[in-house]
């Protein structure tokens, strides 16, 4: 597997910092300690991230999972939204419900699923993810949360995969071409 990564894009030290600000950054913006904040994790990928970022904030967490999907088979989102775990809670219109994410690439399943959700009552939607690609916007969507910026390369590890394979790397790599376009 070491073979099929070009480069590592994020490290394992800057993965923690970065999770530890995002962290912070919830914190901040959900001082009330009494009330919780339902952390909604977009399976598979986002497992990891949302596993490191729950231990480090300090406010009440609640988490639930959701399974969200824009992309078939291959590397390009097809731009239909498909749902195969959807949130049910009868207690929705109580919850601040924030969206963790692995990556944003089009905004497309994103920008649904805030509307969705919003649509299903929640008392308030805001997303988190740990890596975005603006370039590859399809619609206008911003998180509220971002880890980092990066450029429009094919990246692995950290819950991240291909065919799902290299989730469980500790950082996050760029693959190399020819490991996907065969």
């Amino acid at each position: 597997m070491k073979n099929d990564i070009a480069y590592t894009l994020v490290s394992e030290e800057e993965i923690d910092a970065t999770v530890t600000r995002i962290a912070a950054e919830i914190d901040r913006d959900y001082p009330d300690r009494s009330k919780g904040l339902l952390l909604l994790c977009i399976l598979k990928g986002s497992v990891v991230f949302m596993g490191d970022l729950m231990k480090k904030i300090k406010v009440p967490v609640e988490i639930d999972c959701m399974k969200v999907s824009s992309y078939g088979c291959g590397t390009e989102s097809t731009g239909q939204i498909h749902i195969s775990l959807d949130l049910i809670r009868p207690d929705i219109n109580k919850c601040d419900l924030l969206i963790i994410e692995d990556i944003i690439d089009s905004g497309v399943t994103l920008s649904h699923l805030t509307k969705y959700l919003k649509l299903k009552g929640a008392k308030s939607v805001k997303t988190c993810t740990f890596l975005d690609k603006p370039t590859r916007r399809k619609v206008d969507f911003t998180p509220d949360y971002c880890g980092a910026e990066i450029p429009d390369e094919f990246v692995i590890g950290y819950g991240l995969d291909y065919a799902e394979k290299y989730r469980a790397l500790p950082f996050v790599g760029v693959l190399k071409p020819e490991v996907y376009t065969k």
